[in-house]
């Protein structure tokens, strides 16, 4: 962080606590500082005013080597261990303001070593409900939600002649030539389902890729596609779809809503017309697929939602990024797959491939029929891409 002024500091605190800022006398608890940190690290960063009470007056610190202290509780109470910025800003009739800068954590989930889960919400901390918990696990690597079970599905949500075109098509093995408990091997070694004691659940990949009902049983596993006349989400409603079925259904059924809103074009290839879109056909698959593919299926309110404007396509995915994976890295094709069973299976029936060349691909695309490229922007909780048509 680069150094702050006074008057910067009074300026910021003037503006009050807010979900990335905490004030903080310096005589509370350890466990109590540790926890502030823990929730700050788990979500997106934040700072916290040690000297600054909460009603926003300065009233300094007073502990003797506070420094010392603050790294000490940063190494002996938070798990996994955590080193936060340390800054000192003085001010008058000596009194001392310290600025903890906690950086967005990389190795989240965090927790006090009472284990305490902790996040920040507005201006407070609250324990981690059991999803939100899932989803640090998830931003980790250390779990992948598609491949945990849908507790209360069973073998027949799992529509068997489907699952069997994909193993016949890309595997060449027929499922409906095996006997039932071989059947049932396979579609668990493949992820489909999964083993419980001498039971098999399907999991929520297998649900998405070839359930007969996905929506039973991950609502809000399809697209939400509306159409604008105008350039704002308040402009009148052209129309309003909602596309379910499994992931490829899904993909197919959006393509096919989306360019049947869009005016054809002309374009010449050669010396022969062609019929054209407004928007690249390739991109407008690609950042389908990605919505689907890499969105975080433990945020189970929200829906991909299409969002076609005027001037405009926005596709927002729910979930941020997922790991160390930032919006400049996937420019330069990094790629993380939030979902790999997903992604493993989608790759298979060539609507993707792990190479991380889809963004690339999207933004030379887009710069080249509209000349600029599409806006890529993490906002609440919500990951938005942003296409634009041809000039």
């Amino acid at each position: 962080m680069a150094p702050m002024t006074r008057d910067e500091l009074r300026e910021l605190i003037a503006n009050g606590e807010n979900s990335m800022l905490e004030f903080k006398k310096d005589d509370l608890h350890p466990s109590s500082l540790a926890e502030e940190i823990v929730a700050f690290a788990n979500m997106a960063g934040g700072k916290i005013l040690l000297g600054v009470d909460d009603n926003g007056e300065i009233v300094g610190v007073r502990r003797p080597a506070i420094e010392e202290w603050v790294m000490n509780i940063c190494n002996t109470t938070i798990v996994p261990q955590i080193i936060p910025g340390f800054f000192r800003i003085r001010f008058e009739a000596n009194r001392e303001v310290v600025i903890l800068e906690i950086p967005q954590g990389l190795a989240k989930p965090y927790c006090t070593r009472g284990g305490k889960y902790l996040i920040r919400v507005g201006t407070t901390k609250r324990i981690a409900s059991t999803d939100e918990l899932a989803r640090l696990f998830q931003s980790r690597g250390m779990l992948h939600i598609d491949t945990t079970p849908v507790w209360e599905g069973t073998t027949q949500d799992i529509d068997l002649a489907k699952a069997n075109a994909y193993f016949v098509r890309y595997k060449q093995l027929d499922l409906l030539s095996k006997e039932e408990s071989k059947r049932l091997t396979i579609l668990a070694n493949g992820d489909l389902l999964k083993k419980v004691s001498d039971c098999y659940i399907p999991t929520i990949g297998g649900i998405l890729l070839f359930g007969k009902e996905p929506q039973r049983h991950i609502p809000a596993s399809g697209i939400t596609f509306a159409r604008f006349e105008g350039d704002t989400i308040d402009s009148p409603l052209v129309d309003n779809q909602q596309l379910d079925g499994t992931l490829p259904d899904v993909v197919e059924a959006a393509q096919r809503v989306v360019l049947g809103h869009l005016p054809r074009t002309m374009e010449l290839d050669g010396v022969r017309r062609m019929h054209g879109f407004p928007y690249s056909r390739e991109a407008l698959r690609e950042s389908l697929v990605n919505a689907l593919v890499h969105r975080d299926y433990g945020i189970r309110g929200s829906k991909v939602r299409v969002l076609l404007f005027s001037d405009r396509l926005e596709i927002r995915s729910p979930g941020s990024l997922p790991n160390s994976v930032t919006i400049e890295k996937m420019k330069q094709g990094t790629s993380y797959a939030r979902n790999p069973m997903l992604m493993r299976y989608m790759e298979n029936m060539d609507y993707t491939d792990r190479l991380g060349m889809g963004v690339p691909m999207i933004m030379q695309e887009v710069k080249r029929l509209a000349g600029k490229e599409p806006l890529l922007v993490e906002k609440d909780q919500e990951f938005w891409l942003t296409l634009f048509p041809r000039v």
